[in-house]
């Protein structure tokens, strides 16, 4: 388990719903923002790796604590933490792609750019790349406001850009792929990613699950709305803020969602 301060292992029963027994893995820095503190297993062969996402503890700025704005990785039974990815702001969900193994993950770019800067991210999380927060963002743009990036040129070269960029503030959050069992052949090599929305644009942006769907392995397709309807006419009138997801091969899709607090259960109907 994944907790503000620490990452902790549990003995679980599944028949009486309980967990017990935790045991500390390591240590985790709190406080500041960016409290979530997401974990992953890597896939074979390194199935005993264990991926922690670390969020920055502030909107922009030069972190003194080595273990923030990172993708860390430990053990399964602990040992000592490492540096994964880095130059990650707020990666807060992480997901394996079935067909490659690889990584990829959500990242919420800076706030205080305007409404339309910078843009919020998808990246294929690498060992070793830094994805360039504080000083870049999106496709290695400089941000202006970062000293060691604003008029430097090639300041951000050596970074590894976004794969997908966002609508900036659309805050997503959780994303997973369809498998390929239980889904029509429309939805082969795609993917639903949660905008849990934004907080501060003069217009309001995300409320959504939106549909990514790939030529082949990461060639993108076409992106499109496939649930929207949690945000209302008015500033502020959200009736929920989708945050992760899962799509199961039987056609079923759960949301949970963390303004309404509910679970929301998706059944694909036989087509007929």
């Amino acid at each position: 388990m994944g907790e503000k301060d620490r990452v902790t292992a549990y003995d679980y029963d599944p028949a009486k719903m309980r967990a017990s027994a935790g045991q500390k893995i390591c240590d985790l820095p709190a406080g500041g923002g960016h409290s979530t503190r997401t974990i992953l297993f890597r896939p074979p062969p390194d199935e005993d790796q264990l991926l922690i996402s670390v969020g920055s503890s502030c909107n922009a700025c030069r972190e003194t604590d080595w273990r923030r704005a990172k993708i860390l990785v430990i053990d399964k039974d602990g040992g000592q933490l490492q540096t994964f990815a880095s130059g990650l702001r707020n990666a807060v969900f992480m997901r394996v792609h079935p067909a490659t193994g690889e990584i990829w993950a959500t990242e919420m770019g800076r706030d205080y750019l305007g409404d339309d800067l910078p843009p919020d991210e998808i990246n294929i999380i690498k060992r070793g790349h830094d994805y360039g927060w504080p000083d870049c963002y999106g496709n290695n743009v400089p941000d202006a406001e970062s000293p060691a990036a604003a008029g430097v040129s090639g300041a951000c070269r050596d970074k590894t850009p976004s794969f997908l960029d966002i609508q900036a503030h659309s805050a997503p959050l959780g994303l997973d792929f369809f498998p390929s069992q239980g889904w029509p052949p429309q939805y082969r090599n795609a993917m639903l990613v949660a905008y849990h929305g934004s907080w501060n644009r003069t217009v309001p942006t995300g409320y959504k699950i939106v549909l990514y769907r790939f030529a082949e392995r990461d060639n993108l397709l076409d992106r499109r709305d496939f649930i929207t309807g949690w945000l209302g006419d008015e500033k502020e009138s959200s009736s929920g803020r989708p945050v992760d997801i899962r799509i199961m091969p039987q056609g079923l899709i759960y949301i949970s969602d963390d303004k309404a607090g509910v679970i929301y259960r998706l059944h694909r109907q036989p087509e007929t």
